[in-house]
This record gives C-alpha cells, sequence and structure tokens, in this order.
C-alpha cells in the first residue's frame, strides 16, 4: 500500500482514496491472501513507497531475476 494514494489530491485536496474504496481494497486483499493460501502459497502485503519496498523485498528475498510492474495511468487535466 503506498501512502501517497491515501492523501489529499492536487485539486481540492479531496482524499485520493476514501473509505469505501479502502474497505474495497482491504477485503480483496484479505481474500486474495485466503485463496492463495488455500493453493499452497502466500501474498506479500507491504507499506511504503513501491520504489523503496520492492528493493528492500529483492534484498530480503536474494534470488530474484526479474520484476515486472505496470505504471499507473494518469489523468490529464
Amino acid at each position: 500500500f503506498d501512502p501517497r494514494h491515501y492523501l489529499g489530491t492536487h485539486c481540492y485536496s479531496l482524499p485520493k482514496t476514501g473509505p469505501h474504496r479502502l474497505r474495497f481494497l482491504l477485503e480483496s486483499v484479505k481474500d486474495l491472501r485466503e485463496t492463495l493460501k488455500k493453493k499452497g502459497s502466500t501474498l506479500v502485503v507491504r507499506k511504503g513507497k513501491p520504489e523503496d519496498v520492492v528493493l528492500d523485498l529483492i534484498t530480503q528475498l536474494g534470488s530474484v531475476t526479474t520484476v515486472v510492474f505496470h505504471e499507473e495511468v494518469r489523468e490529464l487535466l
């Protein structure tokens, strides 16, 4: 979870993620973790800037050869 997604927007300082969306995200992550656990896997969940968290995970695991990601599409005003 990137803390920057829970700050106010540039315009009007409205929250990027409101309480209903946050609840949906938390329930979705919980469901995904439970589904993966039933299949013998797990889900790593961290809070922080992705550019920092991913580097920390790579360092901890030590055997990572590939990292795949996507960039969030941003609207131009």
